[in-house]
C-alpha cells in the first residue's frame, strides 16, 4: 500500500462464475460483485447488467452473507433514463466514471482523443485478486484506452488504497485533461458535514466544518507544492450524530506532495460524491501511443468511533505503513536547532559553544541551521551552492561535527535543496534550470527562484551534491526546507504537448531523490519542512522521518495547530519547538515551563537562543527534557484521545496519549486564562485499561492537587476523572498514569 500504482500488466481474466477469496478481498461465486473488508468495515462494488462499475457500500462492517444489492446479486440493474434532462448517464452510480454520456458530476478521468472526441464511457473489462490487492480494469466501449483500478486494504485499520492508471492502447496520442485517483460515493443523505484543514504561513491546521451540498466544495493547491492554504485530507460526519467519541465518520488523505484537487458534493440525485488526485488547473498529459499515466494512492477509511476513533485509526495505519520503518522506526529524539540564536551569522566556535549548552539540558541532535553553506550571509545568496562555507568553516564541518559527537549527541543540518538564488554559482551557471516562461519575469519569492526537478539533470545534480555532503560528513538529519511556492511554471526544452506534465514530473523526481538518498545512506534520518507545514502529505511521509508543523512556536497558537495536525497526522512525525518568549508571531510572553508542556506533546525540539538563557533557565529546561523522555514513547507512538479541544472561546484544553499496551497514559492539562475564581470540571481520562491499577503523578515533579488519590483503577480515572484547579495566565501541568498490575 505504499505509492502509486504502477504500470499494470497485460492479461487480466474476465470474471466467469469462478471464486477469488482471501481474508480481505473476496468476489463471490456466480456475481461480479467484490467485497473488501478489514477491521470495522466493509467496502463493496459491483458490475451491472450494462457493464458499468458501481459504487454499493461503504461504511461499517457487514455480515459476509449479507445483500449488498436487491434480489439477485448477478442481475445488478443500471438505472435509465429519469428525465430528459436526467439520462441515464447522469443518474448511474459510477465507482470511476469517464467524462461522457451525459455525466454532470465530477469524472475520474477526462480526456480529448486525436480526433477531438471527448466523449469516454468506461465498463467493466476484467479483474483479479492478489492477496490484499483488488484489481479492476475499465476500457471504454470504443477506443483503445484503458483504465486500471487499483484497491488495497489494510485489515488491521480500516484504510484502503485505491489509485488508477490510464493507458493509451492506441496508434495516435490522447491528452489527459484530468485524473482522479479515486472517486467515493456515499448514500444519499442532507446531513453529511465536511471537516477540512486550512490556514495560511504561521497559521495552518485550522479545523472547519461545512455542510456537503449539491454545491461542490473543492479542497485543492495551485502552488505546485501541497501547500498551506488546504491539508489534502477530508472527513466525513453526520450532524448531530457524529462527535468526537461516537458516530460514522468517513475519512481520506492523497499521497501527492504537489498541486491536487478534492471536490465534494451532492450529485443531481443527492448522492455524496468524493473525487481526489491530481489538480486540473494548468495540467495536462498527452499519452503517447503505448504509454501509460499513474496516480498517487488516495487513502481512505471509515471509523464509527467518531473523529477521534478515526484519527486513531489513521494514526495507527500511517505508523505501521507510511512513515519510514513502520512499526520499527526510531522515537524521534530532542534536538537542538540554532536558527533563532544565530540566524545566518553561522561561525565555527558559535556553533560548538551552543552545542555544549545544549547538551548540558540533555539534548540528542544538534542541528546546524541555514548559514553554513556558499555565499550565505543573508537570504539573498548562495542556495544552490551545497559546499561548506570555508570562512566560517575554514576546516569543513568536521571538527564540529566531532565536537557535537563528543557531546553525545548526533549532527544535522539545514537544506533546501529545490530552491536557488539568483545571486549564487549554480544559476550563473545554469539558469535555464528554473521553472520559468521564456522572455517573461522570472518572480522572486524569499529572494529565490525554484529549481525545474521534472529536468533529470536537475535532479540528479542535487542527488549527487546531497549524496556527497552526507558521505563526507558524519549527518545524521537533514531538515528539507521549501520556503516558496511556485509562479512561471515554465518548462521550456520539452515538446509545447508535454510542458504541463511539470506538476508531476517534478514531484516523481523529489520522491526520486529522496528515496536514492535513503537507500544509500541508511542511517540518515529526514524532515519535511515548508516554512512550517506548507507540504505535509502521505507522500512526502513516506520517506521523512518527522515534518516541521508549523513557524508559529507560540505555545498557545501551537495547542490548536497541533490538535488540527493531528487530525489527520500521526504525533509520531509532528515536531514541536520551545522557542524565547516573547514569541516572533505574535510577542505573547510565556513562561519557560508553559512552553515544555506545550512542545512535549509532540516530537520535542528546542529552538530558543542559549546564548541568553540563565541558569534557571538550563535547570528547568534539564528538568523537562528529562521528564519528556519517561513519555516519549507514549506521547509519540501511543494513542490519542481528544479530552478538551482547545478552541478559541475555552480557557481550557485536554489531551491524552496512551500507550499501545495501555501500560501509561499522559494526561496535559493546559489553561490559557482564568477568569473571576473559575471552577473547572474534572477531566475524564479515555483509553486506560479499566481493569488495571494506576499510579498517578505529576509530570517533572510536584504534589497531586487536593483530593487526588495516587492509586486507582482505569475505570475510576475514566469514569470519576481528574480535577486539577489551574490559576493564572498560560500554566499548565501534566499528569502521568503508570499501571502497577
Amino acid at each position: 500500500m505504499r505509492k502509486a500504482a504502477m504500470m499494470l500488466a497485460t492479461g487480466l481474466t474476465a470474471l466467469t462464475g469462478s471464486i477469488d477469496v482471501n481474508a480481505k478481498v473476496t468476489a463471490p461465486k456466480g456475481a461480479t460483485i467484490f467485497r473488501l473488508d478489514g477491521h470495522g468495515f466493509t467496502y463493496a462494488l459491483g458490475v451491472d447488467d450494462k457493464g458499468y462499475l458501481q459504487p454499493l457500500y461503504w461504511g461499517a462492517p457487514l455480515g459476509p452473507n449479507d445483500p449488498l444489492v436487491p434480489g439477485d446479486p448477478a442481475q445488478l440493474k443500471a438505472p435509465g433514463e429519469l428525465s430528459g434532462f436526467d439520462p441515464a448517464g447522469s443518474v448511474t452510480p459510477q465507482e470511476y466514471p469517464g467524462q461522457g454520456e451525459g455525466l454532470v458530476s465530477e469524472p475520474g478521468i477526462k480526456t480529448v482523443f486525436a480526433d477531438g472526441n471527448r466523449d469516454l464511457v468506461l465498463k467493466y473489462r476484467a479483474h483479479r485478486v492478489e492477496g490484499d490487492t483488488l484489481v479492476v480494469e475499465l476500457a471504454d466501449i470504443r477506443r483503445p484506452l484503458t483504465v486500471t483500478l487499483r484497491y488495497t486494504i489494510d485489515p488491521d485499520s480500516g484504510v484502503i488504497g485505491r489509485s488508477a492508471s490510464v493507458h493509451n492502447g492506441d496508434t495516435k496520442p490522447v491528452r489527459v485533461d484530468q485524473i482522479a485517483s479515486a472517486v467515493f460515493t456515499l448514500p444519499v443523505g442532507d446531513d453529511y458535514r465536511l471537516h477540512y484543514l486550512t490556514g495560511r504561513h504561521a497559521a495552518e491546521w485550522t479545523q472547519k466544518q461545512v455542510p456537503v451540498t449539491p454545491a461542490l466544495t473543492v479542497l485543492e493547491s495551485r502552488r505546485g507544492s501541497t501547500g498551506h492554504g488546504n491539508n489534502p485530507w477530508f472527513a466525513i460526519g453526520r450532524e448531530r450524530v457524529t462527535s468526537e467519541d461516537a458516530g460514522p465518520v468517513w475519512y481520506g488523505a492523497l499521497a501527492w506532495s504537489g498541486s491536487f484537487r478534492i471536490s465534494v458534493g451532492q450529485d443531481n440525485l443527492g448522492r455524496v460524491r468524493i473525487a481526489g488526485g491530481y489538480n486540473s488547473y494548468d495540467f495536462a498529459w498527452t499519452l503517447k501511443p503505448g504509454e501509460t499515466l499513474d496516480t498517487p494512492v488516495f487513502y481512505a477509511g471509515y471509523s464509527d468511533g467518531g473523529m477521534g476513533g478515526a484519527s486513531r485509526a489513521f494514526h495507527d495505519f500511517q505508523m505501521r505503513k507510511i512513515i519510514p520503518d513502520g512499526v520499527k522506526a526510531k522515537l524521534r529524539p530532542v534536538l537542538y536547532n540554532s536558527w533563532e540564536a544565530t540566524a545566518f551569522d553561522v561561525t565555527e566556535a558559535g556553533q560548538a559553544a551552543l552545542a555544549e549548552k545544549a547538551a548540558k539540558i540533555g539534548v540528542e541532535r544538534f542541528v546546524v541551521d541555514d548559514g553554513w553553506f556558499g555565499a550565505r550571509n543573508s537570504d539573498r545568496a548562495g542556495l544552490g551552492d551545497w559546499t561548506v562555507n570555508r570562512t566560517k568553516f575554514p576546516n569543513g564541518l568536521k571538527p564540529l561535527i566531532d565536537k557535537v559527537k563528543s557531546l553525545g549527541m548526533d549532527f544535522g543540518l539545514w537544506v533546501e535543496p529545490e530552491m536557488v538564488n539568483a545571486d549564487s554559482d549554480l544559476y550563473r551557471a545554469h539558469p535555464d534550470w528554473v521553472l520559468a516562461y521564456p522572455d517573461r519575469p522570472r518572480t522572486e519569492g524569499r529572494n529565490q527562484l525554484v529549481l525545474n526537478l521534472a529536468r533529470i539533470d536537475v535532479r540528479d545534480h542535487l542527488l549527487g551534491v546531497l549524496d556527497t555532503l552526507v558521505s563526507e560528513n558524519d549527518i545524521a538529519f537533514l531538515k528539507w526546507d521549501y520556503n516558496r511556492n511556485w509562479t512561471e511554471a515554465g518548462w521550456a526544452g520539452v515538446p509545447v504537448e508535454d510542458q504541463q506534465r511539470v506538476y508531476v514530473d517534478y514531484v516523481r523526481n523529489l520522491y526520486h531523490i529522496l528515496a536514492e538518498l535513503r537507500r544509500r545512506h541508511p542511517r540518515l534520518e529526514i524532515e519535511a519542512c515548508s516554512g512550517g507545514g506548507g507540504r505535509i502529505d502521505l507522500g512526502i511521509l513516506e520517506y521523512s522521518d518527522q515534518v516541521w508543523t508549523s513557524d508559529n512556536t507560540d505555545p498557545a497558537d501551537r495547542l490548536m495547530i497541533q490538535d488540527g495536525f493531528t487530525q489527520a497526522y500521526a504525533p509520531a512525525v509532528m515536531m514541536a519547538w520551545v522557542t524565547d518568549s516573547p514569541n516572533w508571531a505574535n510577542t505573547r510572553v510565556t513562561s519557560l515551563d508553559y512552553r515544555f508542556l506545550s512542545s512535549m506533546q509532540g516530537g520535542l525540539g528546542i529552538g530558543a537562543n542559549l546564548d541568553h538563557w540563565q541558569d534557571a533557565d538550563f535547570a528547568t529546561a534539564a528538568k523537562w527534557v528529562a521528564a519528556y523522555k519517561t513519555i516519549r514513547s507514549t506521547v509519540q507512538r501511543g494513542r490519542l484521545y481528544r479530552i478538551d479541544p482547545p478552541v478559541g472561546e475555552d480557557a481550557t484544553s485536554a489531551t491524552m496519549s496512551v500507550a499501545q499496551d495501555g501500560r501509561q497514559g499522559v494526561l496535559f492539562q493546559m489553561l490559557h486564562s482564568s477568569m473571576w475564581r473559575d471552577n473547572p470540571a474534572a477531566n475524564r481520562p479515555q483509553g486506560l485499561d479499566p481493569a488495571r491499577i494506576y499510579r498517578v503523578s505529576v509530570l517533572g515533579g510536584g504534589a497531586l492537587p487536593a483530593g487526588v488519590p495516587i492509586h486507582a483503577s482505569g475505570a475510576y480515572w475514566m469514569q470519576k476523572g481528574l480535577r486539577a484547579p489551574l490559576k493564572g495566565d498560560y500554566v499548565g501541568i501534566a499528569f502521568v498514569f503508570d499501571a502497577i498490575t
